[in-house]
């Protein structure tokens, strides 16, 4: 079985357009996937979009299958979900996610295809990604029961950390954000809600997702005597202004990156990278998630759909590319 692919490409920084491919019948242990849906990781895509990944970063920003090179052209992306029409007897008529760009049709190695569980609708499959980063931090963070957890940043990723956080017992967690509608966000996923000037401070743990200045200073404010500050930002080349004077070195503040790229040295000589994200794709079965889903787009509107939200996202959270 082969078939005619579609796919979105980054024709050059700010254009996207969709390309056609001829695709060969899959080879001994591959699988043809048909994609049902696919999710635009915004933080991350929105700065390839517009051509701002650091050419010092162009290999380590490589996705598993991408086509091309920075900063274009290029095929990005890497959350897909969708169904396996040939090859691998075993996952045949099979749900399964892949770290795939946005394309309806494409071919890898059964091992790169992971089963969703039946009671994980696609479209919520598809933020296994984000999920996976937000398991990783905790992971990095370590977290015991009662600390007072905050999170910077109320996008995808920061909402995921804060829910993972606020199952823990004890815990006191805040969702700090500079979007007010993120409110009722964090009050379904069981934690409060500030904005930044009424933050509370004194904090064990604050994660940081904002990828901005202000946020970062926010982090660095609310965080406690000997307290870890988990950095998931990424800027790509736009520098950075951190205030590390004030109270950084008298609190004897840790600032620890966390990047999903690598399992957390707390997991990592026993968990692999499928094993963290068929956890992932498992915790993804409450339907809470479903309300981090802010809109949908099919793949010929993607190269339009993927302008606007590099240029104003207005509170944009996960957004889902449709196929059928």
């Amino acid at each position: 079985m082969s078939g005619d692919a579609r796919a979105f490409w980054l024709a050059a920084p700010g254009r996207g357009e969709i390309r056609s491919t001829r695709l060969p019948a899959p080879a001994a242990r591959e699988v043809l996937i048909r994609a049902h849906v696919s999710a635009i990781s915004r933080g991350t895509e929105s700065l390839v979009f517009e051509g701002r990944v650091p050419p010092s970063e162009y290999q380590t920003m490589r996705c598993p299958f991408q086509d091309g090179d920075f900063p274009a052209p290029v095929k990005y992306g890497y959350a897909s979900v969708g169904t396996v029409e040939a090859g691998e007897a075993a996952l045949l008529g099979q749900r399964v996610f892949c770290l795939y760009p946005h394309q309806d049709l494409y071919i890898v190695p059964a091992d790169a295809a992971v089963p969703v569980p039946a009671g994980v609708p696609d479209a919520r499959a598809a933020l296994a990604a984000n999920m996976e980063t937000a398991l990783n931090a905790m992971w990095d963070a370590g977290p015991l029961l009662g600390d007072r957890i905050a999170i910077v940043g109320g996008g995808v990723v920061g909402c995921f950390v804060a829910s993972l956080a606020a199952k823990l017992p004890g815990t006191r967690v805040e969702l700090i954000d500079i979007d007010p509608r993120r409110a009722s966000i964090a009050a379904a996923l069981g934690c409060a809600f500030a904005l930044p000037d009424a933050a509370i401070g004194d904090c064990d743990i604050v994660f940081h997702t904002s990828a901005s200045d202000a946020g970062l200073a926010t982090a660095l404010r609310i965080a406690g005597f000997e307290a870890k500050l988990i950095e998931l930002s990424w800027y790509g080349n736009r520098p950075v202004t951190a205030p590390l004077g004030q109270g950084f070195h008298q609190r004897r503040l840790q600032l620890i990156a966390s990047q999903v790229g690598a399992v957390a040295p707390a997991r990592r000589a026993r968990w692999t990278h499928r094993d963290r994200l068929a956890l992932a794709l498992a915790l993804l079965a409450d339907p809470i998630y479903d309300r981090l889903i802010s809109g949908h787009c099919t793949l010929d509107t993607l190269p339009q759909h993927m302008a606007q939200l590099a240029a104003a996202p207005d509170g944009a959270l996960a957004e889902i590319v449709r196929y059928r």
